[in-house]
């Protein structure tokens, strides 16, 4: 009975953990940044990706993302992962940190936009966004156009948007973008969500049209899975089912394989706009098919952020 009880905890383990990255593509002389990689899945990522090539933790405590940088160098030995501060929450912070990037690297050829903040409070950014709707896609979104440059030049290339299950609870509530007239902060990270889905399809729409057979330069998005992370440390309830049920949650480890997958996986070379989960393709809500709502939280995200990106 006590193997049968081990075999059944296993198995029920082998399915909690979900897909894996099979690729073992390497990534001498190629650039990646990754935002957010001094915690959780974000640094998982960036550990695997230094055994691969060059990788910039792109962090908001610079503090804790060099402590997590020297043990990712330790561990693999290579000493090419860079710390840069940047705070998505304040598009000054963003602009300075693309401008020391383009002036630094020559080359860039992954960009993943992985960082996010969940269940906060009512807060509003440095640029008066509501928070969810500002680091997790507006810092996102003029992030990834400052650097957009830097990425096609040197195509093949890809942004990799790291969005989430929750994708399938949001909105795009244009009449109340920032919540001032009504906010909950489970729906406001829905909402935040869906906005990632939308943002890469309606990029890889854009990419795409310039070469539809076969695109130098791919945007998807994924999620991750349930992960016992600290994206949840705003929410007393939420940290505490997440202690009680973290058996049945993925490791940061286990949560990092589609985003590693999305990133380096050749299969996906020529593979835009789509949307994963267990490194595979997944469900896309019909919220997040809806071309017309992609197009129009394009404009808006541009007039947000003073921006011309056509």
């Amino acid at each position: 009975p006590t193997s049968a009880v081990t075999a059944a905890a296993l198995s029920c383990r082998r399915y909690v953990a979900g897909g894996q990255c099979k690729s073992t593509a390497k990534l001498e002389g190629k650039v990646v940044i990754i935002t957010g990689a001094n915690t959780g899945i974000g640094k998982e990522t960036a550990r695997e990706l230094a055994r691969r090539g060059k990788v910039i933790i792109a962090c908001r405590d610079i503090a804790k993302a060099e402590a997590a940088a020297s043990e990712i160098r330790a561990e693999t030995g290579n000493q090419q992962v860079i710390v840069k501060k940047l705070d998505l929450a304040n598009t000054k912070s963003i602009r300075e940190f693309a401008e020391k990037i383009l002036a630094e690297e020559k080359e860039l050829h992954i960009l993943i936009n992985n960082a996010g903040v969940m269940l906060c409070p009512y807060s509003k950014t440095a640029d008066g966004f509501e928070m969810h709707l500002g680091v997790n896609h507006l810092g996102h979104f003029l992030l990834t156009f400052l650097l957009l440059e830097r990425l096609k030049q040197s195509a093949p290339a890809r942004i990799v948007n790291v969005s989430s299950l929750a994708h399938h609870g949001g909105r795009i509530r244009f009449h109340d973008l920032h919540g001032e007239k009504s906010y909950n902060r489970g729906l406001a990270y829905c909402h935040s969500k869906l906005a990632n889905v939308l943002f890469t399809r309606e990029l890889a729409r854009r990419l795409q049209g310039k070469s539809p057979r076969r695109p130098e330069f791919t945007a998807n998005a994924l999620h991750p899975g349930s992960v016992h992370s600290e994206l949840v440390r705003h929410s007393f309830v939420m940290s505490w089912l997440w202690k009680m049920f973290s058996f049945f949650l993925k490791t940061p480890r286990e949560g990092a394989q589609t985003t590693i997958y999305c990133a380096v996986a050749e299969e996906l070379d020529s593979v835009t706009g789509q949307y994963f989960s267990d490194c595979q393709p997944a469900y896309v809500s019909p919220r997040g098919r809806d071309d017309e709502t992609a197009k129009k939280l394009w404009n808006v995200s541009c007039e947000l952020l003073h921006i011309q990106w056509d």
